[in-house]
């Protein structure tokens, strides 16, 4: 049961495991359905376990997690999630394909040649071909990081909440640092609209230059995104239940400041973009458990690699 675990710094450690892993293994979630728990997971059972509260009126201060040795060992893990919630939660999510973990610091992806035509083939014709093979290019992965300075005097008494937020807010322009990687490799080459402004027609032939592929997603910086926002044509565009853009082509307009000025993208998102991370979220535990929270460390090392050119189009405005 989730209130007998003993808790220790090494469940951070464990080669191929996370530490809510960890505790899933000791205190697997599935023995919890049907009961009033069934919702949390195993790390989530832990801060109910010693009534550690995180949000709502009675939040907790930071101070919380360290009343005992137990309770240190789960604020890296709160720490953690805080940043990853902001990360997860930015555009990144809503313009990859596929993620893929990769335990080297080079990528070496296939690719596939499909250029020959559809069409039809008479009987004992040999069929037109899609050729896979390995790519010649390999991806490097880089890190991205950011050094909280902290000390644990001036957070202990913060509530875990507002705490949370700021935390959160690190998540997203860390994500942020990485969507600009992501945005140079989708324009990378992409097919391009050219046009001397950027305007309703300018958007609907990028609209027509996808074939097999749909347009799902339009990405522009702020400027732009406020430009395409204002179009006559696009005052009675849909919005979302989750207050998303939704154009008359039923792609999504996302605004991001990592797509350069002069440039709009368009991707199927379901076939365009593949994101390549040789882990999650890395972070050092042993200062946060033993209260050395002077230097918060945090950091993904990652990459991206164009899986579908003809899944990418953009304009570019003269």
């Amino acid at each position: 049961m989730y209130n007998e675990i003993k808790l220790e710094k090494g469940m951070y450690n464990l080669s191929g495991k996370s530490f809510t892993a960890a505790l899933e293994e000791l205190d697997p979630s599935a023995a919890y359905i049907g009961t009033e728990l069934e919702s949390l997971d195993a790390f989530e059972r832990q801060l109910k376990r010693y009534n550690i509260r995180i949000s709502g009126t009675d939040c907790d201060c930071v101070e919380k997690f360290f009343t005992s040795t137990d309770t240190a060992v789960l604020f890296p893990e709160y720490v953690k999630r805080c940043i990853a919630k902001g990360f997860d939660g930015t555009v990144l999510s809503s313009v990859t394909a596929v993620k893929t973990v990769c335990e080297s610091g080079q990528y070496l992806g296939c690719v596939m040649d499909d250029s020959a035509d559809y069409v039809t083939t008479a009987q004992s014709v040999q069929l037109p071909s899609a050729t896979v093979r390995e790519g010649s290019t390999a991806v490097v992965l880089e890190k991205y990081g950011r050094l909280i300075n902290a000390s644990y005097e001036a957070v202990r008494k913060q509530r875990l909440d507002v705490f949370g937020v700021m935390l959160r807010g690190i998540g997203v322009k860390l994500a942020v640092s990485v969507v600009k990687k992501a945005m140079s490799v989708l324009a990378a080459d992409a097919a391009a609209v050219t046009a001397s402004s950027l305007s309703y027609a300018a958007l609907a032939e990028l609209y027509g230059k996808f074939d097999c592929f749909d347009m799902t997603t339009v990405i522009a910086n702020p400027a732009d995104a406020s430009k395409i926002a204002a179009m006559e044509q696009l005052s009675d565009t849909k919005i979302s239940a989750d207050g998303k853009m939704i154009l008359p082509f039923g792609s999504e307009l996302i605004k991001t400041s990592s797509v350069p000025a002069n440039t709009v993208i368009g991707i199927d998102k379901n076939f365009a973009l593949e994101f390549i991370t040789s882990s999650g979220l890395v972070m050092e535990t042993d200062k946060l458990i033993d209260r050395q929270l002077d230097q918060i460390t945090v950091s993904i090392t990652c990459g991206f690699r164009k899986l579908t050119p003809e899944a990418v189009k953009k304009i570019t405005i003269s």
